[in-house]
This record gives C-alpha cells, sequence and structure tokens, in this order.
C-alpha cells in the first residue's frame, strides 16, 4: 500500500526545480525521481526526443555518489537535465544530428559543467534540426520528435528534442543552442520558458556552432523562475573563450515605469491564423491593465534584419563549420541542410562587407527606436505549422516561424520568451519579452508580472501554475490593503514611508471611472490628490499591503488635505487609500487625462 501511494505521488511530481527539492526534503530520495526520469521515458515513448540516452544504471550509479544536499552550496542537487546535441558532454558522443560528424567529447562544455558543479544530473542528449540549421525541428536524420502539445504540428527546431522532454516533465530543464531563434521557437511550440540571454554571457566553449558570431546557449525550463536561477548559475565568465563576457546588470531609468513597444498594424503578422492574432491582442490588453505604456512601431527594419541571416552572407559562418565535410561527403548531409548552407559558394568577400553595412545602418535606425522604449513585446511565432505544412513548403515554413526571432542576435538583444494562456483551439501560445544586451534582469520583472494574472499550466500538463509572485500577493491575515496614487508609489519620494512601516507591494490596476485628478498646490514633492465624482475616468494606482498594527502610524503621517477613504477599483473590488477632501480642488490643476501620476510626471519632465 505505502509503495502504491508513493508511486502516485511520484508520477504526480512536478518537475520544476523548487517541486523536486520540496520532494526530497519530504523523504524522496533522487534515485526515485531518476527512476521516474525512465518510466515517463518509456510511457511517453517518443524515440525522437533523445539522441544518445544514458542508461538508467549509469545515472543511478552517479546519483548514488552524491554528497548529502545541501542546496547552498549545489543549487541543483539532484535535478535532471538534458543537452542539445551539439553541446559537449563528456565521454558522451556529440553528433548534431549527423552521424558522420560524431566524435566523443572529452570534456564537459563550460556550461554543462557548470550544471554538473551545481548537482544536477544531465539524462542525455537531445535530437535537433542538423547542425542547427532550422526552426522546425523536423530536419534530422534521426526519428522526428514529437511536438508534446499536439503531435500533428511541428516540434520547432532547432532545438526541438530539448523542448519537448521539457514539456513532458521527463526533466526538469535542458540546454539548447540559440542562432536565429532556436531557443526560442520550440518553447513557444511546446508550452515552456527559452531564455536567450545577451550574446557571451553562457560561454560557447563546448558546442558545435552554426554561426560562432551569433551563437548563444539557451535554456528551456518550466518556469521563468527556474530559468532565472538557471542563467545565474551559469552566467560566468570563461576566460579561455574569445566570446566570453561578464555579465552586466542594466536597467531603464524608471523600472517600474516600462514603454513596452509592440507592432504597428501594418507590421503585426498572423499569416491568417486568427487564434494566433486574437491570443497575442488578449496579451498586450493584459500589458496596458498592468499599467505598462504601449508604444507600436514598425519592425521593418527589425525584419530587414532578420532577413540577412539566411539570405545574406551570414550563411557563409556556417560554411566554415561544416565545408568540407560538404565537399568530401556531400550525401552524409541531409538535402535540405545542404542546399541552405551551399548558398554560401554564392557570396563573395565584397557582399560580406555589403551586408555589414546594410546591418550597421539598420542598426542605427533601431537605435533610435530604442531610446523610446524599454522592451519589445512580440510574438514568439506568427502561427504554428503542422508536420504536414513543413512536407508541402519546408522552405516557406521555416522562414515564417522565425518572423519575429531571426533578427535578435545580429542586433545582440537578450530575450526571454514565455507562455501565455492558451488559444480559443487550445494550443499553446506564447510571447517574446526582448530588449537590448544585458536587460534579462528587466525582461524577467516584465514577464512575471503579466504572467500573474493568467492561467498556466506545466508544459503539456493539466497542472496549473501557482508562481511565488501569486503567493506573494495575497493579502495574509495580520495585513490591511492600501492603495496609492503619488509619490508613495514605487520608486517615488515617499515610497520609503511604506517601506518603513514594513509594507510590500501586490500589484498595479486602476480605479473604476469614477474619479477626477488633480495636481494639488505645495512644496515639493509634488503631490497629487483623487476626488471621487459622478462622471470620471480611470486613474492608475499601485495596492500595498500593511501590517494591521502600522496603519495607525501611517495615517497620522497624512497631511490634509489628503485623507485615507474607500477606493473603488476597476473590478469593483474596494480598498482603503489615499483620497483628496475636495475643497482643495478649487486651487488645484486637473491632471485627470494623463491617467495616472507617472504618465504626468513624463509629460513635464520632457
Amino acid at each position: 500500500m505505502i509503495l502504491i501511494k508513493r508511486w502516485i505521488m511520484l508520477k504526480d511530481q512536478l518537475f520544476d526545480i523548487s517541486h523536486i527539492h520540496e520532494a526530497y526534503k519530504k523523504g524522496i530520495k533522487a534515485e526515485e525521481i531518476i527512476q521516474e526520469v525512465y518510466r515517463r521515458i518509456e510511457e511517453i515513448a517518443d524515440n525522437g526526443i533523445f539522441i544518445y540516452l544514458n542508461s538508467k544504471e549509469e545515472v543511478l550509479k552517479e546519483v548514488s555518489s552524491l554528497e548529502e544536499m545541501d542546496l547552498t552550496k549545489k543549487p541543483l542537487w539532484g535535478i535532471p537535465f538534458a543537452v542539445k546535441d551539439n553541446i559537449d558532454v563528456k565521454d558522451l558522443p556529440t553528433t548534431a544530428a549527423c552521424p558522420e560528424y560524431e566524435y566523443i567529447a572529452k570534456e564537459d562544455a563550460f556550461v554543462v559543467k557548470l550544471l554538473k558543479e551545481a548537482g544536477a544530473i544531465c539524462i542525455g542528449k537531445t535530437n535537433l534540426d542538423q547542425f542547427a540549421t532550422g526552426l522546425v525541428g523536423v530536419r534530422t536524420p534521426y526519428e522526428v520528435p514529437k511536438n508534446a502539445v499536439d503531435s500533428s504540428i511541428v516540434p520547432g527546431g532547432s532545438s526541438s528534442g530539448s523542448a519537448v522532454c521539457v514539456s513532458h516533465q521527463i526533466v526538469s530543464f535542458s540546454l539548447g543552442t540559440d542562432t536565429a531563434g532556436s531557443g526560442r521557437v520550440p518553447a513557444a511550440l511546446n508550452n515552456i520558458v527559452g531564455f536567450k540571454p545577451t550574446l557571451g554571457t553562457l560561454s560557447k566553449q563546448g558546442v558545435v556552432p552554426a554561426c560562432l558570431t551569433l551563437d548563444t546557449i539557451s535554456i528551456f525550463a518550466l518556469t521563468i523562475d527556474d530559468a532565472t536561477k538557471l542563467f545565474d548559475i551559469t552566467s560566468k565568465y570563461n576566460v579561455k573563450d574569445p566570446y566570453s563576457i561578464k555579465k552586466e546588470e542594466k536597467y531603464p531609468k524608471n523600472s517600474s515605469n516600462l514603454t513596452v513597444a509592440i507592432p504597428n498594424k501594418n507590421s503585426m503578422i498572423f499569416y491568417e491564423d486568427s487564434f494566433e492574432e486574437k491570443s497575442y491582442k488578449k496579451t498586450v490588453e493584459l500589458i496596458k491593465k498592468r499599467g505598462f505604456f504601449i508604444k507600436e512601431i514598425d519592425l521593418e527594419p527589425f525584419f530587414e534584419v532578420g532577413e540577412l541571416l539566411y539570405e545574406g552572407s551570414w550563411v557563409a559562418e556556417r560554411y566554415t563549420v561544416i565545408g568540407n565535410l560538404i565537399e568530401s561527403s556531400p550525401e552524409k548531409i541531409l538535402e535540405i541542410t545542404r542546399n541552405i548552407i551551399s548558398k554560401a559558394k554564392n557570396f563573395s568577400s565584397s557582399d560580406v562587407y555589403r551586408d555589414i553595412y546594410k546591418l550597421n545602418k539598420l542598426k542605427r535606425e533601431i537605435e533610435l527606436i530604442m531610446e523610446d522604449v524599454d522592451l519589445l513585446a512580440l510574438p514568439t511565432i506568427p502561427r504554428p505549422y503542422s508536420v504536414q505544412d513543413l512536407k508541402d513548403e519546408p522552405i516557406v515554413a521555416n522562414s515564417r516561424l522565425g518572423l519575429y526571432t531571426k533578427f535578435v542576435n545580429l542586433l545582440n538583444f537578450s530575450a526571454i520568451a514565455f507562455p501565455v494562456e492558451k488559444r480559443e483551439d487550445g494550443f499553446a501560445s506564447g510571447i517574446t519579452a526582448m530588449s537590448t544586451a544585458h536587460k534579462e534582469s528587466v525582461l524577467v520583472e516584465f514577464s512575471k508580472e503579466l504572467q500573474e494574472e493568467m492561467t498556466l499550466y506545466y508544459g503539456n500538463s493539466n497542472q496549473k501554475i501557482v508562481t511565488k509572485r501569486k503567493e506573494e500577493k495575497t493579502l495574509k491575515n495580520n495585513e490591511i490593503e492600501i492603495a496609492v496614487v503619488g509619490a508613495h508609489m514605487s520608486g517615488m519620494a515617499l515610497n520609503g514611508e511604506l517601506l518603513k512601516l514594513n509594507s510590500r507591494f501586490l500589484y498595479k490596476t486602476k480605479t473604476a471611472k469614477k474619479y477626477k485628478f488633480y495636481k494639488l498646490q505645495g512644496d515639493l514633492p509634488i503631490r497629487p490628490g483623487l476626488v471621487k465624482v459622478k462622471d470620471g475616468v480611470a486613474i492608475e494606482l499601485e495596492v500595498w499591503a500593511m501590517p494591521l498594527e502600522n496603519f495607525g502610524a501611517f495615517e497620522k503621517t497624512i497631511p490634509s488635505p489628503l485623507c485615507i477613504g474607500t477606493i473603488e477599483l476597476e473590478d469593483s473590488k474596494e480598498v482603503k487609500g489615499f483620497l483628496c477632501e475636495s475643497y482643495a480642488i478649487e486651487t488645484a490643476t486637473d491632471i485627470s487625462q494623463f491617467g495616472g501620476f507617472r504618465t504626468y510626471l513624463n509629460s513635464i519632465s520632457k
């Protein structure tokens, strides 16, 4: 009976990092998690996921040698992971999905080494589009992995096996690579997170290159929290790698007041997929609701950059990797892979420089666009394609899948692809938050905030994700909600007064359309006043949780004409918050048209 109960518990075990570590703390052994990994592999029965799978006996032997769990020293202790088969794992074959290219790795790739040192357990090497040339996941001489959400849809590439095995929760996370979107397209198609960092922050030592100057290792995970944790562990400077750089943290001037770019009407393209279009527009409405500023931009210069990757001379960089094999044994390479990379012969050295000049011109256009925005929130893919679509039009479908991804590495943007709520037809949908180099922290915060109100699932399962933020933003019994509309908001002059009283941020929202908003007379800091009226507008605000025992002390600090009253929110919920006595508006300036204090301050600072 006990064994059956334990089997049922493991069968339903969530495989994100925190849940596995919770299981270990409750008495589940690492050997049992590994047994469950191989049970799931057998149950799923998709022979296309792995090119090489370590034997269960080998992995159990490795697990048995682990020291006692200490997450301060080994933050990934006992966590199973997989590696795309163009990344070296010591003593295992590396093929890049070309059997004739195979060699046995003498050492771990730098990033794999860091993961193992952190306590993670490698299960095997995953399938891919041959030599990482493709975004579809079906360009492999091995059996094609099946999309984990819908087997009629392509799995996405080139990191197909890596994405599929995470979606199935065979492993907690996996490594892929990303040149044109290979770390993001498969994430979108399999309902998981794809983390593509700034070039060089994850060392490329031990990776079979596609385009060496544009490649990066990418991370597939079930949650943004896991992906962020893995990035922190693996983003170490490698002096032996000439492309390795030191990680930086770059924030916009006001990280709580982000301007988010979306495509304008002419560059919002879904190739007649109404489901994907509706899903994206629903997400845009949520971005607005969460208080972010929206700016529509023309993506044409971004698309032009993307075209350079396969249609320009950068394809010649791919030829540097396998040109000798193409010349000596062309039959050993898939025809479609060979045809794409052989286009390198059509370019001269002069063409290379012309494309560099064109790229730099486009970069300057895009730099000017990015001066006015903090990040872009784009569809990860314009639409999914079926396996049959790829048989009918292999080049067209592949190119279209990369519409919103191909330009990212040429611009050295950082990017996070993450799931949003399912489409109306039930298939997975996702967007990508992207910005200039070293903006990963900003993208993480934006992505996590956006997911707070969504109903999300772990990979292809029906198990709902309850994010830490949702837990953190639940009011506790000893707290009261306080709505703030002015200088007490995050990052502003009086926010410290809330923090001193152990208050914590809960969420952004708006009032019901029943208020007017005024700039009150007086000294700095500028103070706004919120007044309830019959015919008003919605005003942006923040809701904070304050310990009840501190509420009295806080109320004493509020000067007239401000007071604490009851504010009605846009969802009809009522909370306590800052209001203004009506007599003060006689000498005040109506700023209701700005819709909130931050927008008003931005208008007077320009």
